[in-house]
């Protein structure tokens, strides 16, 4: 027989140990489980992926004549309870008066809007039919940098079709359209184009462990997908209330660098803050006495550094909640309570 050499570590150092050449894995081998893996986990997911299709009617301005006009976009999405709720993103159903769906084995059929959350971009529709298949969502926290990723959705219309990557990086932050920063977001190199919004990202045992979101175009192999734990807690908060609700304040701020003489004298945790640019008369802000030139540097019992730091803390626990909000008016600190209220338009973009 045949033998190789190969060499063990142990306590004392290396040795060399003979062993049978059969017994080491090929590149072929490799190669042959590597798309194995792929072929297996694509064909778990396929048969829920769904081509969604989007119609709103928008008006265009001809001379003096303003016409109705239908548009139409498209996305992906995937069905993931038996009874047929599907996620998708919420920049491919926003404004839509009709959504059709078209499933894997060629079945159309319309579906409804339960819901949308811009800031996190996600939407769950329903879609109304018999013997529907549905994925298995897994866990985002138990994905690693370097592990298969495989993305399915249906780029430029071409329906189910299947790219695969590895995960590139964990805990991105990514910007959504609403202006507020979703975090955990996970980059992967499985190529993505548009038409895959909306599409499920999934790891070698045929599990979810994202919705597919945003490509960076100028970029080859960055692409991005919300990790499904997030997914998870938006569709059931959406399938149950049909919106997010989040905390308002009535600010318009910036966030600015405070003055090193500013941070030792009051020893903060913070060496930056939120300047408030402007208060929205009649707001939780303006009933708290908070002005123009203050500085947001902190909210309940948690330092604010920036804008992105105060939306992550108006969750919806504390709307309706008297917060302690500490901040800097002319190099004084102060404490006021202030109790946020829910958001009345959930494409804030400037401030919470």
């Amino acid at each position: 027989m045949t033998r190789t050499l190969r060499l063990v570590s142990n306590d004392t150092g290396m040795r060399t140990r003979d062993i049978p050449r059969h017994s080491v894995a090929t590149d072929d081998d490799l190669l042959d489980a590597y798309s194995q893996a792929v072929i297996t986990a694509s064909g778990e997911v396929s048969p829920a992926v769904v081509n969604i299709e989007v119609r709103h009617r928008s008006v265009r301005s001809a001379g003096d004549v303003r016409t109705p006009q239908g548009v139409t976009g498209s996305g992906s999405g995937f069905i993931f309870t038996p009874d047929g709720f599907a996620l998708t993103n919420s920049h491919v159903v926003q404004g839509a008066e009709q959504i059709d769906v078209t499933l894997s084995d060629g079945r159309r059929h319309s579906a409804h809007l339960i819901g949308e959350d811009p800031d996190t971009d996600l939407a769950v529709i329903r879609v109304e039919a018999p013997l529907l298949n549905h994925t298995e969502l897994g866990d985002s926290h138990r994905i690693r940098v370097g592990q298969l990723a495989i993305a399915v959705g249906n780029p430029y219309g071409f329906q189910c079709t299947v790219t695969a990557g590895v995960i590139s990086a964990l805990g991105r932050s990514l910007r959504s359209t609403s202006g507020r920063l979703i975090d955990n977001v996970i980059q992967t190199d499985a190529a993505l184009n548009p038409g895959n919004s909306g599409g499920p990202l999934v790891n070698s045992r045929g599990e979810v462990i994202g919705v597919n979101t945003a490509i960076i175009r100028s970029a080859q192999g960055i692409c991005f997908a919300i990790g499904i734990n997030t997914a998870k807690f938006i569709a059931g908060r959406l399938i149950k209330d049909g919106k997010i609700r989040r905390g308002f304040l009535g600010i318009s701020g910036q966030n600015v660098e405070l003055p090193r003489r500013v941070v030792r004298f009051h020893d903060l945790d913070t060496e930056s803050g939120i300047f408030v640019v402007a208060v929205e008369p009649g707001s939780p802000a303006q009933r708290a006495s908070l002005v123009e030139g203050d500085v947001i540097i902190g909210y309940g019992d948690q330092t604010v550094r920036d804008i992105d730091d105060l939306h992550r803390l108006l969750v919806e626990e504390k709307v309706g909640i008297p917060m302690a909000l500490t901040f800097l008016r002319r190099g004084e600190k102060r404490t006021i309570s202030v109790i946020a209220e829910e958001s009345r338009v959930q494409d804030r973009r400037s401030a919470p």
